[in-house]
């Protein structure tokens, strides 16, 4: 299976499609286990020239712990929006959003298996420790969580924020997106906005019973997330006991203080912001969300063995 660490393309112009690297390193027997996302990635491309403009197959040098081995992927499309440099490639195992000029992982459609072994997973378990009710994500991307969580939860009511149009109409043709905008058996369903999620525009009325927050620009964490303000606004679009629950970044640091997204939260909301740290295995990315600690083990109840096993590893920022 694919990592995607050191993952990187190039694409110079909207006209064409861009050069992938075919020696991809730090490769591992299960590349969801050392994703992390988003992120620089550092490569030594060679560069594979595609012709007549079409999606393409080739192959990828993978280092794994059993040696070296051919992986082949296709690139399904490769196009300059106003927003970002969009790039789906496809493997046997999973279809990937890359964006940006950094090109990192943004978003993953896995074929076959329910879990991604990032922070996506974790944001499938906020629904088990909110009111009843619409939950929001802001920074849908490819749909990723929202996949998750209406795996899960099939009767939620999600409203995905996204603002590059030309992304999403991506994403329904190749990462399933359209498949989430109908209703499943028990009434859930994904409602695609296109606009600025930080904006009035993403108020409705009665508020959120949650709001997943995953948005990044440039491979870092969107500026105004690391001012007070964005996030008392971001907040009145909150029902009451409703809840945020935010990436708040990749690092190799131990400690919440170094992480300014949460520095900013904590500042905004005093003894009501709590966190984690992916392990290294499965990222690293620093996660928060707000409101009080639950009760860790009530949490885990009724949760897959794969997020009640990491229920435990939250903690308030302000132990009592």
């Amino acid at each position: 299976m694919l990592l995607f660490n050191s993952l990187s393309v190039s694409i110079p112009t909207i006209s064409t499609i861009p050069s992938i690297p075919s020696h991809l390193s730090r490769f591992g027997r299960h590349y969801h286990h050392l994703l992390r996302v988003p992120r620089p990635f550092s490569s030594n491309p060679l560069p594979i020239v595609t012709k007549n403009q079409k999606p393409f197959f080739s192959s990828a040098l993978v280092s794994t712990e059993e040696g070296n081995t051919e992986v082949e992927f296709q690139v399904l499309t490769a196009i300059n929006s106003i927003y970002n440099d969009i790039v789906i490639v496809d493997t046997a195992e999973s279809r990937m959003l890359l964006l940006d000029s950094t090109h990192n992982v943004h978003s993953i459609f896995m074929k076959g298996q329910t879990w991604t072994g990032s922070y996506w997973d974790e944001f499938a378990t906020l629904p088990a420790i909110i009111p009843e009710g619409p939950i929001a994500i802001f920074g849908l991307g490819g749909g990723t969580a929202a996949h998750l969580m209406l795996t899960l939860w099939p009767s939620l009511q999600l409203h995905g924020w996204e603002i590059d149009e030309i992304l999403i109409d991506k994403a329904r043709e190749h990462l399933g997106l359209s498949d989430l905008e109908k209703h499943t058996e028990d009434g859930g369903v994904l409602h695609v906005h296109i606009g600025d999620a930080l904006s009035t525009s993403s108020n409705i009325p009665g508020g959120y019973a949650g709001i997943v927050i995953d948005l990044f620009s440039g491979g870092e964490v969107l500026a105004q997330l690391q001012e007070v303000e964005t996030w008392l606004e971001i907040n009145k679009k909150l029902m009451p006991n409703g809840r945020l629950m935010v990436n708040c970044g990749g690092s190799s640091d131990a400690i919440w203080e170094k992480n300014s997204t949460i520095n900013a939260m904590c500042k905004a909301f005093p003894g009501q912001v709590n966190w984690k740290k992916m392990p290294k295995s499965d990222g690293e990315n620093y996660l928060a969300f707000t409101g009080p600690l639950p009760d860790l083990s009530m949490w885990s109840v009724g949760l897959p063995d794969r997020l009640s096993s990491s229920i435990k590893q939250w903690t308030s920022c302000f132990p009592s």
